[in-house]
């Protein structure tokens, strides 16, 4: 089984960015930690970050080919981008949601999200931990 883990913008600073919101995890911790449960759960996991959305949209488009599933934080996207959106419809392959922060606990326009509607499940609000809780629960979903 091969799971792509795709974060989004601004998710590069992940550790020092907003510690109080987002935690001082870096994401190099949460790559490393991911890669190790996919192990442990039978998985290969692969990971990518960009700022771009174009980026973001063509690693979607990519891993139709070769992956079973996407953990996928798409940051400031999740609220913005219908094109995103698209790209996750196009794929035809389970993608769930994640978020460090609650994304319902924020400034109101952080509670839409344009990929929820889409994604086999959306999981916030847990820090770090919301990878690891939507890479279990996508291997579960994939396993049946």
């Amino acid at each position: 089984m091969k799971i792509l883990v795709l974060h989004g913008p601004n998710l590069n600073l992940t550790g020092t960015r907003e510690p109080d919101v987002y935690g001082s995890v870096t994401l190099d911790e949460i790559n490393t930690r991911l890669v190790k449960l996919g192990k442990e759960l039978g998985a290969e996991v692969t990971y990518r970050q960009s700022n771009q959305e174009g980026v973001l949209i063509d690693a979607l488009h990519d891993a139709r080919g070769w992956a079973d599933g996407v953990v996928l934080n798409a940051g400031g996207y999740t609220h913005t981008s219908v094109a995103l959106r698209d790209a996750v419809s196009a794929v035809a392959i389970p993608v769930v949601e994640v978020h460090m922060s609650n994304i319902y606990a924020r400034e109101t326009f952080r509670h839409h999200s344009y990929l929820s509607p889409i994604c086999v499940g959306s999981i916030c609000g847990f820090g770090w931990r919301s990878y690891t809780l939507g890479l279990e629960a996508l291997i579960d979903r994939i396993k049946g």
